[in-house]
């Protein structure tokens, strides 16, 4: 148990020197770190309680997910239908009950219609389960309805798409270590550390995005749609900046080119009055797409859609050629800076509501912080005093061990780029308080061999092999717990749990691998006959 080969001290020394190396960066300033070399620029970051900034909760409906999903299946069916061979004629599609359902005009056409739309209900996932359920009713009716495992699978991906567009905005904002983690089903906890206006946050992430041109029915009866009926074939929208004063227009189902086509959108000023605008670029698709409409459509207006609500209406007064586009909207720069970056970092597939919104001042968080530091010098101290008063020479042993314990928690964070909240300090004085616990049962199991009449190197031997098996027992108890807290927890209990697990690997490491290397070094260079312990 005492004999440690040179390549043993040489690792022992290695591993706690370069854990205590990865920790020093946490403490230098912004201007020194930047300095560093890239391998050790790393740091331990401070949580939303800890350095300020904003928490918000987003919830995503799933009856939304439902009947965005219902829109896109109905288009592939009209498409599958109308493009086969034989082309199948149906009626019109119902989307009632939260279900597709349409007639087939020529009822001998129901099993190939049929078998046209089973592949579009492919597997949710990979339960093997579809997507939708297909049936056929009165022998001419066929009922399309989505399968409890596929508006699940649905959810999961629309809340994993969420999380991606959320994450590309934000960072488009230039914040810095921001977090975004799913809770639940449909939500998504964001943090961003530093931000303590959460407004233009809030205006960012709460817009879907989804933008869409349509051609405007200009042969609509403003009557008619004062009292919200649309000609067929149209539907209407809100239209806040109508020049005609009408809040509503008209507008065609159909869709010229959607927001998916774009590959840029760069906020910018219109050359003829200098108000702010956005410049959108479409890809190749887009571009063919929208200079055919525009030179089909000369002289007639289109509408710029954005969330279901006109932006503008302007009128195509020639074809619009070259893929990019320009819109307008009464808006500030910011507000047009923020719809580029919302365009660009593409479309949220659900809307997403706030439901939780928490701001923390930095003057707050330095409290927090000047408290946690006070706790852990006070728990520090109170430790290092009751040890070496208690056992001596070993106490010295075990206190070298504390220290070094928090360095190498703290580089041990740094190297995984952990946050440290304030629970996480809590679960840090919580560790400084336990990393002595298995020094004392070494320590103790000593006097007990000594007075069982053991010797000086029989009794350290004996104390270290017996106190072991405990001390790894008893941080295998904790390790589970702290597993457990790590998997199911959020937010500060992860938080506590990431420096409970690091403190209790860490601590086990050097409260007995280092402290007994101390101990053998002294008991091979003085031999001693008695112990102060």
């Amino acid at each position: 148990m005492l004999s440690f080969p040179r390549w043993k001290v040489i690792l022992i020394f290695a591993v706690l020197a370069l854990g205590a190396a990865f920790a020093v960066p946490t403490f230098l300033p912004e201007r020194v770190f930047n300095q560093l070399p890239s391998a050790l620029q790393v740091k331990v970051n401070l949580g939303l309680d800890l350095s300020g900034g904003s928490h918000i909760l987003l919830e995503a409906n799933p009856d939304d997910v439902t009947k965005a999903r219902l829109e896109n299946m109905e288009e592939q069916i009209r498409t599958e239908l109308r493009r086969g061979d034989p082309r199948i004629a149906i009626g019109d599609i119902s989307r009632k009950g939260g279900k597709l359902s349409f007639m087939v005009r020529n009822p001998s056409q129901v099993d190939a219609a049929v078998e046209r739309i089973r592949p579009l209900t492919q597997g949710a996932g990979l339960t093997g389960q579809r997507d939708y359920d297909v049936a056929v009713q009165d022998s001419s009716t066929i009922t399309i309805s989505p399968t409890r495992a596929g508006i699940d699978n649905a959810v999961n991906q629309a809340m994993e798409v969420a999380k991606e567009v959320i994450d590309r905005r934000i960072n488009e904002l230039g914040t810095r270590e921001p977090t975004i983690i799913r809770q639940g089903s449909n939500r998504i906890v964001v943090q961003v550390p530093g931000l303590q206006d959460p407004a233009q946050l809030k205006s960012l992430l709460g817009q879907t995005a989804k933008l869409e041109f349509k051609l405007v029915d200009y042969a609509a009866d403003p009557a008619e749609l004062a009292q919200g009926r649309a000609p067929i074939g149209s539907e209407i929208l809100p239209y806040p900046n109508n020049p005609s004063g009408l809040p509503v227009i008209a507008v065609k189902r159909q869709l010229m080119v959607s927001g998916d086509e774009l590959t840029d959108a760069q906020q910018g000023f219109d050359q003829q009055n200098n108000q702010p605008v956005v410049n959108i670029r479409f890809n190749g698709s887009g571009g063919r797409k929208f200079g055919r409409v525009t030179t089909e459509n000369v002289n007639r207006p289109f509408a710029i859609i954005l969330d279901g609500k006109v932006l503008s209406a302007p009128n195509i007064n020639e074809p619009i050629l070259g893929g990019s586009a320009q819109i307008s909207g009464s808006f500030t720069v910011q507000s047009a800076n923020e719809l580029a970056i919302a365009l660009r970092s593409g479309k949220l597939p659900v809307k997403l509501t706030v439901v939780e919104e928490r701001t923390v001042g930095p003057d707050l968080g330095a409290d927090s912080i000047r408290s946690g530091i006070i706790a852990c010098v006070i728990a520090t101290a109170a430790v290092l005093a009751f040890m070496l008063v208690t056992y001596g020479r070993f106490g010295i042993y075990a206190n070298m061990a504390v220290v070094i314990n928090v360095l190498v928690i703290l580089g041990v964070m740094a190297l995984l780029n952990a946050t440290l909240t304030l629970p996480g300090i809590a679960g840090f004085v919580l560790t400084i308080g336990t990393a002595v616990d298995a020094n004392v049962l070494v320590n103790e199991r000593i006097r007990e061999e000594r007075r069982r009449g053991r010797s000086v190197m029989q009794a350290i031997e004996h104390g270290y092999k017996e106190a072991s098996r405990t001390i790894f027992e008893a941080n295998v108890t904790h390790a589970i717990a702290g597993t457990i807290m790590f998997a199911l927890g959020s937010g500060p209990v992860k938080g506590f749990a990431v420096v409970l697990l690091i403190g209790i690997a860490t601590s086990v490491f050097t409260a007995v691998v280092f402290t007994r290397m101390l101990v053998s070094f002294w008991v091979k260079a003085n031999r001693p006959t008695e112990i102060n312990i």
